[in-house]
């Protein structure tokens, strides 16, 4: 081979070495931005995968107020959480559902007449127990004041309630959260208005907000009752809210929606649910609780 020739060809080697090296080099400039191939440390991390919703919690304990406690099921003006929705043991209730030993592992911290500024309170007792899951219904009486202007301002129903998230979540991060909407008590005032019985009881001083002068449709009465239904209706939009930034709660809308007869209601004040009323709470609840996925 001539020398010219060997020359052109050591040049275009030379160029075709150089011309490699640039290019190397601009992958390595730009490659973090390619989405392709690299994996350097300049590339942003998966986000790691939320935690999967256990369908068989162990362990339960129960929040809330007196549908929780199984007020007016079994006698008149008592409490009766055998039949509690939640951890009852002579109702078909969640956690004889879900649990081994439920009069061994599952706890009931609700009381009667509670407000959601309660809340925070009853979910630090609950923590204690280390409970696998957690369940809350809870709303309803600050809704059911003497007067509308009464009734939980929907900020501070927020403040408690995200208070109480933050607290279960600092204490313990991997336990599960079900939160049951708040009951549609405009429904209980159609169930009864009609009835003879619920309206004399309704007149000793039962959620006076919805259900006082039931039979009475002038102006201020359909104002105060919409009033009602429209705060009922920020408690749950709150409740689904905060429910829905929480990757291991559920937020359940069925119990407002559900379309309970009177028999689903107490017979001695037609407003707490009846022992077939709790069975059919526990049923919602635990349908929501073991689905694989959220139920829509």
């Amino acid at each position: 081979m001539r020398r010219s020739t060997v020359r052109k060809v050591r040049g275009a080697a030379r160029a075709a070495v150089a011309a490699v090296s640039a290019f190397s080099a601009a992958l390595l400039v730009t490659g973090c931005d390619s989405g392709e191939g690299d994996t350097s440390a300049g590339k942003p991390s998966a986000s790691p995968a939320a935690p999967a919703w256990n369908t068989r919690p162990g362990s339960i304990a129960s929040l809330g107020d007196s549908i929780t406690r199984g007020f007016d099921a079994c006698a008149v003006l008592a409490d009766c959480p055998e039949v509690s929705w939640a951890t009852g043991t002579q109702v078909d209730s969640v956690a004889r559902k879900l649990l081994t030993s439920p009069q061994t592992s599952s706890w009931n911290y609700a009381r009667t007449g509670a407000r959601m500024a309660d809340l925070p309170g009853q979910m630090q007792s609950a923590i204690a127990h280390r409970p696998q899951l957690v369940t809350v219904l809870l709303g309803a009486n600050d809704a059911c004041r003497d007067n509308v202007a009464d009734m939980t301002p929907a900020a501070s129903f927020r403040a408690d309630f995200e208070a109480s998230v933050k607290k279960l979540r600092t204490s313990l991060p991997k336990s599960q959260l079900y939160v049951a909407s708040v009951p549609d008590l405009q429904r209980l005032w159609t169930q009864g208005r009609a009835n003879g019985y619920a309206k004399t009881v309704w007149k000793l001083g039962i959620c006076p907000s919805m259900l006082k002068d039931s039979e009475s449709a002038d102006p201020a009465a359909e104002q105060r009752r919409a009033q009602v239904v429209k705060r009922v209706a920020e408690y749950n939009a709150v409740l689904k809210d905060v429910c829905g930034r929480d990757a291991l709660c559920r937020y359940d809308a069925a119990v407002h929606g559900y379309d309970f007869t009177s028999e689903a209601l107490s017979k001695w004040d037609w407003f707490h649910p009846s022992r077939k009323g709790q069975g059919e709470l526990a049923a919602l609840a635990y349908r929501t609780i073991t689905a694989e996925k959220h139920p829509a």
